[in-house]
């Protein structure tokens, strides 16, 4: 079996979720179990070509296959979700809580609407889709959040991004430790930078930097992130829960 095939073993037929599916991260997921076999609904927060394109490419890839739209970060948008995944897949074995926001303020003029916006994205959204779904994830099956290296390390003027990351942390250890009774496993993966989600809107010099700042010399990729929601989503990592894994080239 090539590494390839170790990381998407036990994918095909696979029925997944992927909140945040149309762009990044969520986009390059979306597509990769798609190509593993499995069927997947994708939710996204808004029209336009993102998500039409989105849709035509998981058609190319094979039939059962859903795009959704949805605010989850509100319960009617949520359950929404749920609901398209029971009627379309029957069930669920895989979720990938991807909805995330960025945000930059000096922590004296950061206001609470700006603080409440980032964790409604950031981690309510994960608590009402994972709330909404629970009865449909199969037991065996693998929660995989969506949060950040920053979240491990701090980043000025971004005090509510790095602690609504934070918080994720602490809400996939619980889980996986309340959940593991099923046998359904609950793990984070933390990127680093990653473009086209934020590398295009960097300028050049603090590009230059951030990449020198990592051991590998370059911007992460969102193929990157996805191969490591693969493994944690698969049968290659059956005995791992509540991990945070970093991927952002040794920053």
């Amino acid at each position: 079996m090539s590494a390839a095939d170790a990381v998407t073993s036990g994918l095909a037929g696979k029925r997944v979720l992927v909140t945040g599916g149309t762009r990044g991260i969520g986009r390059a997921a979306a597509l990769a179990f798609a190509r593993a076999g499995a069927k997947v609904v994708a939710g996204h927060s808004r029209d336009g070509e993102a998500a039409v394109s989105l849709a035509r490419e998981l058609d190319a890839l094979g039939e059962g296959h859903l795009t959704v739209r949805a605010d989850v970060t509100t319960a009617e948008g949520a359950r929404t979700l749920a609901e398209a995944c029971r009627e379309q897949l029957g069930g669920l074995e895989v979720l990938v809580n991807n909805v995330g926001v960025d945000g930059h303020a000096k922590f004296g003029d950061l206001d609470a609407a700006e603080w409440q916006r980032l964790f409604d994205h950031n981690v309510t959204s994960a608590y009402l889709v994972t709330q909404a779904v629970l009865e449909l994830l199969a037991d065996g099956g693998s929660i995989v959040n969506i949060g950040s290296s920053v979240a491990l390390r701090g980043r000025p003027f971004s005090a509510h991004y790095s602690a609504s990351k934070a918080a994720l942390v602490g809400f996939s250890r619980a889980l996986c430790k309340e959940l593991g009774p099923r046998g359904i496993r609950v793990n984070m993966v933390a990127p680093g930078v990653t473009e086209p989600e934020t590398g295009g809107d960097l300028p050049p010099q603090l590009r230059e930097r951030i990449a020198g700042m990592t051991a590998l010399g370059r911007l992460g990729r969102p193929e990157d992130v996805a191969g490591t929601v693969l493994f944690l989503a698969g049968d290659a990592s059956r005995y791992v829960s509540g991990a945070t894994i970093t991927v952002d080239g040794g920053i």
